[in-house]
């Protein structure tokens, strides 16, 4: 979603590397440069005149004048805003003292309330609650059907006594409010700990719609009130933030369809317009696609400089550790790394979720763009279609797959012979490293004679972890002279010269003692230690 703005804010920043002092002019410039990128991403105009005084006081001052590198350090500030901007700290809900706790969702219809009802409900459930939706969108067709779908797929119970509409020429005939507090009382007579109120949205901001919001959060007396904000509708999301404030007075923000490719205008907006935290974000359709939202976290994400912390913690969540301990052993006996191991750790990316994601969150993906764009997510099906197209003794063994291999493997697998080879030449370099990293050599040299990148001369790596080291040259060995005698003489001499190095290996001046006999007095040793040198 801030490709754009990212893409724009990064070009502004090169204009300012090398430069070992920044004028008001370089200033001036790069505060109008970052506006123009931020009014173009439909950031509402009061935040971001709020914005650029702040950052332009900020690099007038005297931490950029005496920064080393005032371009970093302008980046720096703008960093720090965004994230303040963007909320200042994570928040996450507060839960009731006394359980269950009642959390309302509120919004525009469209805005992905049910869906989001869900995902919210599989995420609390993740971390051992135990949470209850109840379905109060009496108005919109099949809505209480598609709550019963999203609760189903999420594992968790769904109250719904009403059926709701079934079609928009149906009139809504329900009670949503008693709904709402009959869902509370089962809530609370089946020991669930939270329950997720789905609530009706219209089309736009009216009186009737914020008056059953109200009725409904009263009824319940609602612990935490989300308002749920489609982050692609642009400048109307100020508007339409204001009005709900008003109306329901919501506690937090959630943000949906963050995976679009619209401007993103209302991430930026809705927090500092409203004073209220984003709390949650939804990045697609699955019911894993859902994540805490972090404020420094996005911020870095915008400004090109990765998402390291989310891209660990959703490694953490996912990765199994039995099979992270099996690679381990594997490394410590130094075993082969077999095809059913690449299968394996390609399984372990894949339940991480969208390859194209995950390398998003990697420091200067912006640069990268083109080709994440190009990366085909089912290509890792089709490595695991060829995999279990061979025999075990052919993942054991590769070696053995001969060109008839492939050519019965490509058709098992339905794909080209092409796409066979190319999976095994990647296998034999991943096999190539596995090796060489289990065998204490660090990472192998890139092609071309690298090391990995960045990584160059850090102590641990191995041989091969850094810049390769130059060899002094060997002397060439003297060829053997063809005159009789004077071949005798180089014998002699180098015969000589093997005893003499001999004789100083065994008199112990190799280790600095001279050739002169050691007196234990002169050793300075503790008394009855004589006894030991005779």
């Amino acid at each position: 979603m801030f490709n754009s703005l990212s893409d724009r804010l990064s070009a502004t920043f090169k204009n300012l590397r090398g430069k070992g002092r920044l004028s008001e002019a370089d200033i001036d410039g790069t505060a109008r440069e970052i506006r123009r990128a931020l009014l173009d991403a439909d950031v509402a105009v009061p935040v971001v005149r709020e914005f650029i005084a702040k950052v332009k006081a900020r690099a007038l001052g005297s931490e950029v004048a005496q920064a080393l590198n005032p371009g970093q350090q302008v980046v720096k500030i703008v960093n720090e805003e965004l994230v303040g901007i963007l909320g200042g700290q994570t928040r996450e809900l507060a839960f009731a003292k006394n359980p269950p706790t009642v959390i309302m969702l509120a919004g525009l219809q469209g805005a992905g309330k049910t869906t989001l009802a869900g995902k919210l409900a599989h995420h609390l459930k993740n971390q051992g609650h135990t949470p209850m939706l109840v379905a109060c969108d009496l108005q919109r067709p099949n809505a209480v059907t598609q709550l019963q779908v999203g609760g189903k797929r999420a594992g968790v119970p769904v109250y719904a006594p009403h059926p709701g509409v079934s079609s928009e020429f149906e009139s809504a005939s329900g009670d949503p409010v008693k709904v709402a507090t009959d869902g509370l009382a089962e809530a609370r007579s089946k020991l669930h700990d939270v329950i997720i109120i789905d609530t009706a949205g219209r089309l736009g901001v009216d009186a009737e719609l914020m008056r059953q919001a109200a009725d409904i959060k009263a009824a319940v007396g609602a612990h935490e009130t989300l308002f749920v904000i489609d982050a692609m509708i642009g400048q109307d999301a100020v508007t339409t933030a204001q009005a709900f404030n008003e109306g329901v007075n919501f506690t937090g923000v959630v943000l949906t369809k963050l995976d679009g490719d619209a401007r993103g205008g209302a991430a930026l907006s809705v927090a500092s317009v409203t004073g209220k935290p984003v709390m949650y974000a939804s990045t697609g359709e699955g019911l894993k696609d859902f994540e805490v939202f972090h404020p420094d976290r996005m911020a870095r994400r915008i400004l090109d400089m990765g998402d390291i912390l989310s891209l660990v913690e959703q490694a953490e969540a996912n990765w199994d550790r039995g099979e992270a301990e099996k690679m381990a052993q594997k490394f410590a006996d130094q075993e082969d790394f077999t095809l059913d191991d690449f299968l394996g750790q390609m399984q372990q990316l894949k339940k991480m979720g969208s390859m194209k994601k995950l390398l998003g969150m990697m420091p200067g993906a912006q640069g990268m763009r083109q080709q994440l764009e190009q990366f085909d997510e089912s290509s890792i099906g089709r490595v695991e279609a060829i995999i279990y197209s061979m025999t075990p003794y052919e993942r054991n063994v590769p070696k053995v797959i001969n060109g008839s291999r492939r050519a019965r493997i490509a058709k098992g697998s339905g794909v080209h012979v092409s796409e066979v080879n190319q999976l095994l030449e990647r296998f034999t370099q991943a096999q190539k490293m596995m090796k060489k990293m289990a065998g204490g050599g660090g990472m192998p040299q890139m092609p071309g004679g690298g090391g990995m990148p960045g990584m160059g001369g850090m102590p641990g790596m191995g041989a091969g972890g850094g810049a390769s080291k130059k060899r002094k040259p060997q002397p060439k060995p003297k060829k053997k002279s063809g005159n009789p005698a004077k071949a005798a003489q180089e014998a002699r001499e180098a015969e000589l010269k093997r005893t003499q190095g001999a004789a100083k290996r065994m008199d112990g001046s190799s280790f600095g003692a001279g050739t002169k006999d050691l007196k234990p007095e002169d050793l300075n040793l503790p008394k009855g230690f004589e006894k030991y040198l005779r």
